[in-house]
Formats: structure tokens, C-alpha cells, sequence
């Protein structure tokens, strides 16, 4: 199906092929050079974090966030249940168990009762989860205070999975700068792509220096080729750490133009049968990464069956990970958030490429929906 509305193209800015020009020019074509070296400086000017890691992708930083806090064989992790699977694999890559946490209804995101239910549980058992992974879905922060709070109280290591939020806040602070670990996604849908890249961010010099030994297949310091451990080829390439350099000069457009698309979409459909939207509380920022409308149980379908028709990319939400069938036989705590978000949510076409136009054909086809 060749769409002419996708849900979340790349946006090119034009300013890309000056970095990947200087990359050919100079022979830098590979998973070392200046480019890589200039966007993770670039990157932790941008989010406040002392230090960056630009690696292959989300999921390659993500599982390099777990080996750097010393995740293995056994461990428990808690972890959001509404999410792409990308955020869970990673823990069952190092040996530990995901153990699946259900969502608040405000922001989507973990809920934090049903957090604190499941390591008091885990205590209680000997068992201590050894990590916490929140996802800032959507963009939209995650009710950090309080899990920030919990992961201190009883002394457990946070991981914000920040993918879909590069340029979303929290009381005025960019998230993934929060937590022990943050990481982010620059793959082609994201707020800004490097074709298919991602990023680690830490504070902490000891987590990010082993994350980056581990990232360049475990090399020893030494001159002929030693290894103790076993690595990973997870380096960004310098050609891709261009076009990332481009796309960063202009991010902070590319959360308005989206922002903008959200604030469309809730004026126009705001008063459909039993529609809704994904909010926040005060202090909050979303960058607005994709645009979810909550609508009836039996009217998702159809929505999509008619966007579908018009050649209009639509998705359901993230199936949540304690209904995949790869994941179902695992511990989740909470209550059914999260599946009903899956069950009434669609989301709509984000890109911050959409025209005027495209959104009022969208609006107008979703609004005929309900025509009777």
C-alpha cells in the first residue's frame, strides 16, 4: 500500500548533506569520526546530560543501559506494559525477567501505585528488582516525582526510555535526563532520524564508558585486537551521526510542528462520541511524537477502514507487552489501563511534514464516521 498520508514520515531540513558531505570528504565512512564525536556533544548541549553515547539504535541503547547498571541472568525488571516490545526485549537479551507494570489514566504512562505494589511485592520475596524502565509515551512525561521518589526509597536503578520524547520536558527539564539512564531513538519515524540510530545518556562517566567498551565489541586498550568479554557492534556510523547534526539544528520546529498537529486534532474531534485525548498535568511538556484519539470499543475499526481508503496511514496503540504472546505468561501488576487504551486508541498521522490540508481531510473523514 503506497499511502499518500504516512503516519510519521522522516522530515529532512536540508542542512544534513553538509555533514554527510564533509564525512565522504573526508573518508570518514565509518563507526568512528568527527560527526559521531560533534552530535553527542551536540546532544548533551541540547537534553543537559553530562554525557552521551550515539549507538545503532533505541534498542541497542536500551540493552547497553541494562549491562551498564549490571542487569543479568535472574534479575527482575519492572517495566512499562504500554510500550513497543523494543523497550522489554533488551531484558530478556541479558537473562532477567520483565515483570509488567499497568498504567496511570492521565499521562498513559506507569502507574505509580501499581509500581511500589510490585517491588514491595519482590522484597518481600528476597527478590529486589534490580531496575525500572518508564516509557514517556507518545512523548508525554511520565509522572516522574513519583517514581523518581520510589526508585530512591527503596534504592532501585531508573531507566527512562525517552525514544518517542526528544524535546519533551518536565518542569522545565528535557527527560531522559532524569533517571539513572535515559534513551533515546532516532529512527526514520521519530521527532528527528539518522536513518536508523539511537542514543544513551547518563550523568554517570562509569555507566557511559562501559556502555561505549561494550558498544565496540569489548576491545581491550591494546594494539593488536584483545578481548575479555563478549561486545557488541553497536557504534553509530559517522555518515548517520550527520544527518542526525542536521536534523538536531532544527528539533525544537519539529516539536511545534507536531504540538501543532496535536492542538488540531483536539479542536476539531474534541466533541465526537466519547473521544478523548492523552493529557498531562502541570509542569508537563510533550513534544506530541504521534497524536492517539480514544474513541468507542467499536468505532477504532472503522476510523481506520476509512483513512485506510483514502490511502491514510493510521496504527492502533501499542498493544500492551502483558497481552503479547510472547510476554503473557509473565507477572504484571495493576489493573486494565492499559488494555483499554489499546482497545479504543488510534493514532493518527504526526508527521511534522503535514500539511493544512491533510489534516482537515483527516478531521473531515473521521468526523463523517460518526455521520448518521
Amino acid at each position: 500500500m503506497q499511502y499518500k498520508i504516512y503516519l510519521s514520515p522522516p522530515h529532512m531540513s536540508g542542512r544534513e548533506m553538509k555533514y554527510i558531505q564533509e564525512a565522504f570528504d573526508s573518508n570518514w565512512i565509518a563507526p568512528v569520526g568527527p560527526n559521531i564525536e560533534a552530535f553527542e556533544e551536540e546532544l548533551c548541549r541540547y537534553t543537559g546530560s553530562e554525557h552521551a553515547l550515539a549507538v545503532s539504535s533505541g534498542t541497542a541503547a536500551l540493552h547497553l543501559a541494562l549491562l551498564a547498571l549490571g542487569v543479568g541472568q535472574g534479575d527482575i525488571v519492572l517495566c512499562q506494559s504500554l510500550t513497543f516490545v523494543a523497550t522489554a526485549n533488551p531484558i530478556m537479551y541479558v537473562g532477567a525477567t520483565p515483570v509488567f507494570i499497568d498504567s496511570e489514566p492521565v499521562t498513559w504512562n506507569m502507574c505509580p501505585d501499581a509500581l511500589e505494589d510490585a517491588i514491595l511485592h519482590y522484597i518481600s520475596i528476597g527478590r529486589k528488582p534490580k531496575a525500572v524502565i518508564v516509557v514517556h509515551l507518545y512523548g508525554m512525561p511520565a509522572m516522574l516525582d513519583e517514581i523518581l521518589y520510589l526508585c530512591k526509597k527503596y534504592e532501585i536503578p531508573l531507566i527512562e526510555d525517552a525514544a518517542e520524547a526528544l524535546g519533551s520536558e518536565y518542569n522545565g527539564r528535557k527527560v531522559g535526563t532524569f533517571g539513572d539512564v535515559g534513551i533515546l531513538s532516532f529512527n526514520g519515524n521519530k521527532i528527528i532520524t539518522t536513518s536508523g540510530g539511537g542514543a544513551m545518556l547518563s550523568d554517570n562517566a562509569a555507566y557511559l564508558a562501559r556502555a561505549r567498551y561494550l558498544a565496540t565489541q569489548a576491545r581491550e586498550p591494546t594494539a593488536h585486537y584483545a578481548h575479555r568479554e563478549v561486545g557488541y557492534n553497536y557504534r553509530m556510523s559517522n555518515v548517520c551521526a550527520g544527518i542526525g547534526r542536521g536534523q538536531l539544528e532544527v528539533v525544537d520546529e519539529r516539536v511545534q510542528q507536531r504540538r501543532a498537529n496535536y492542538l488540531f486534532y483536539q479542536t476539531s474531534l474534541s466533541k465526537l462520541p466519547h473521544a478523548s485525548f492523552q493529557n498531562g498535568i502541570p509542569g508537563l511538556f510533550s513534544n506530541r511524537w504521534l497524536t492517539a484519539l480514544i474513541v468507542g470499543d467499536e468505532d477504532t475499526l472503522l476510523i481506520q477502514n476509512a483513512l485506510f481508503a483514502n490511502r491514510i496511514e493510521s496504527r492502533p496503540m501499542w498493544k500492551p507487552m502483558h497481552c503479547q504472546e510472547i510476554y503473557k505468561t509473565l507477572p504484571r501488576f495493576g489493573g486494565s489501563v492499559s488494555e483499554g487504551l489499546f482497545n479504543r486508541g488510534i493514532c493518527l498521522p504526526s508527521g511534522s511534514n503535514l500539511h493544512d490540508d491533510d489534516r482537515e481531510l483527516i478531521a473531515c473523514i473521521i468526523s463523517d464516521c460518526f455521520k448518521t
